[in-house]
C-alpha cells in the first residue's frame, strides 16, 4: 500500500501552507484503523491540498495515493474519500451546475500555464518565501497569465482524478449506497469519458428497482444527463421521488427548451420545494429543490414566467446555503441584461424585478445562515446592482413607493 510514496520528495512540492512534507503522513494516516485518525487525515488534506477550493502542486501528486487508497476495499469511508477526489477534481460544484464541466474551454484557458507554473519558485529556491510562498511570483505574471497558470495547476489536478473513472465506474457494483451514488456523482464530471460512463451509469438505473436505492439511481440519472444522454421520459413517473428528480433534470439538461411537459412539470414540482431531511444525492449537498430551481433555466424563455413566480413562492421558506440557488435563478430571470445601472431608482423597475426585490425585502431571514448575517448571500443580491441588505432593500422600494405618489 502506497508504494512510492517516499520517492517524491514533497518538501520541494508547495500547498497552501508551503512543503507538503506533512502530506505523506496524512495520506498513510487514511489507511489507519482509527476513524478518529482517518477523519482528521481527511481535514487537514481539505486544508492543505484543497484550500478553499484552491489546488497546488502537490495535490495532483497526491491523487495516485488517495485513488489506491479507495479502491482498497479495507479503507474506511470510502464515499468520504471519493468526495474529497471529486472536490480536487472540480472544486465546488455549484460553480458547474446545472450545465456541466465545460472541460475544453478548461484546456484553453490553461494552454501556455504550465511553462510559467515551471518558471515558479519552489520550496527550497533561493525565492521562495517562506511566509509568503510563490505569491511574488504570481503577483509578478499579467492578468491572463495568472489565469492561465491557475488553470494548468486546477487541470493537472483534475486530469489526475480522471484517471480513476474506470475504479468509479467499478464502484457503481459496490454495496454501499452512498459509495455508489458518490460513483455516479463523479462520473459526471468527466466528459471526455462520457461514452463508457454513460453505459455504467445505465446499468446501475436499470438493475436498481430498491427504494433504499433511489438516491443512486436518481444520482445516475442527473450524472447521465450531464454526460450527454437524456434519461428515459418513463422514469418521470417512477414512484420514487429521487428518481423522478434525476430523470427531469437529466432530461432538461440535455433537452433544454425542447423538454416536453412531463420533464417541465416535475422540474416545477421540485423547484418549488422537497422533501425535508437527507436525500443521499450528492449534487449541491443534496439539495434538489435547488438543482432544480437552477434547471429551470435550461428550459428556456416559454416557462420563464412559471419558472418565476415557483421561485418567488419558495423564497420565504429558504435560507442559508439553500437560498443561493434559488434567489440566483431568480435574479437570473429578472435580470435578463446584467445588473442595475448605478442610481437606478426603484421605480425603473420592472414588474419582475419589483416583485423579486419585494419578495426579498419581506424575507429577512432567508439572507441569514445559522442566524447570522450571511455575506454571500448579501453579494449575490448585491452584485445586480440592489441594496446588500433586506433593511437597506425595503428602505429603497420605499423610496420608490413615496415617489410614485
Amino acid at each position: 500500500m502506497l508504494n512510492g510514496i517516499d520517492e517524491i520528495d514533497w518538501s520541494r512540492l508547495g500547498h497552501a501552507y508551503g512543503p507538503a512534507d506533512d502530506v505523506p503522513g496524512q495520506l498513510r494516516a487514511l489507511a489507519s484503523a482509527d476513524p478518529g485518525v482517518r477523519a482528521r487525515a481527511r481535514h487537514e488534506l481539505y486544508g492543505n491540498i484543497f484550500h478553499q477550493g484552491s489546488r497546488y502542486e502537490a495535490t495532483a501528486f497526491a491523487v495516485p495515493f488517495l485513488l489506491e487508497l479507495l479502491a482498497d476495499p479495507d479503507t474506511g469511508e470510502p464515499a468520504e474519500l471519493l468526495e474529497l477526489l471529486v472536490a480536487i477534481a472540480i472544486g465546488y460544484d455549484e460553480s458547474w451546475l446545472p450545465d456541466g464541466l465545460p472541460v475544453a474551454e478548461w484546456r484553453r484557458r490553461a494552454a501556455g500555464g504550465e511553462a510559467l507554473f515551471a518558471a515558479a519558485p519552489r520550496p527550497g529556491d533561493d525565492a521562495y518565501d517562506e511566509d509568503e510562498g510563490d505569491y511574488a511570483y504570481f503577483e509578478s505574471l499579467s492578468e491572463a497569465d495568472q489565469e492561465r497558470l491557475y488553470a494548468y495547476v486546477e487541470l493537472a489536478a483534475y486530469d489526475a482524478v480522471r484517471g480513476g473513472v474506470p475504479l468509479f465506474r467499478a464502484l457503481l457494483t459496490r454495496p454501499e449506497p452512498a459509495l455508489r451514488a458518490c460513483a455516479a456523482y463523479a462520473l459526471a464530471w468527466f466528459p471526455e469519458e462520457g461514452a463508457g460512463s454513460v453505459a455504467a451509469l445505465a446499468a446501475v438505473a436499470a438493475a436498481d428497482p430498491d427504494t433504499e436505492l433511489a438516491p443512486v439511481v436518481g444520482t445516475a440519472l442527473a450524472a447521465t444527463g450531464l454526460l450527454g444522454v437524456a434519461p428515459d421520459a418513463a422514469l418521470l413517473t417512477d414512484s420514487r421521488p429521487a428518481v423522478r428528480w434525476g430523470a427531469a433534470v437529466g432530461r432538461a439538461r440535455v433537452l433544454g427548451a425542447a423538454a416536453d411537459q412531463a420533464t417541465v412539470d416535475e422540474l416545477m414540482t421540485w423547484a418549488a420545494g422537497a422533501p425535508e431531511g437527507p436525500t443521499g444525492v450528492p449534487f449541491l449537498d443534496g439539495d434538489l429543490a435547488g438543482y432544480a430551481g437552477l434547471a429551470l433555466r435550461q428550459i428556456g424563455p416559454r416557462h420563464a414566467d412559471q419558472g418565476f413566480d415557483v421561485l418567488l413562492a419558495r423564497i420565504p421558506a429558504v435560507s442559508g446555503i439553500a437560498a443561493l440557488p434559488v434567489v440566483e435563478q431568480a435574479l437570473r430571470l429578472a435580470f435578463p441584461d446584467g445588473p442595475l445601472p448605478a442610481g437606478t431608482p426603484a421605480t425603473e423597475l420592472t414588474e419582475r424585478q419589483r416583485r423579486l426585490a419585494e419578495a426579498l425585502a419581506a424575507s429577512p431571514a432567508t439572507w441569514l445562515i445559522g442566524g447570522h448575517s450571511f455575506a454571500n448571500f448579501g453579494l449575490l443580491v448585491g452584485g445586480y446592482g440592489l441594496p446588500h441588505d433586506p433593511e437597506g432593500l425595503a428602505s429603497y422600494l420605499g423610496e420608490g413607493t413615496a415617489a410614485r405618489r
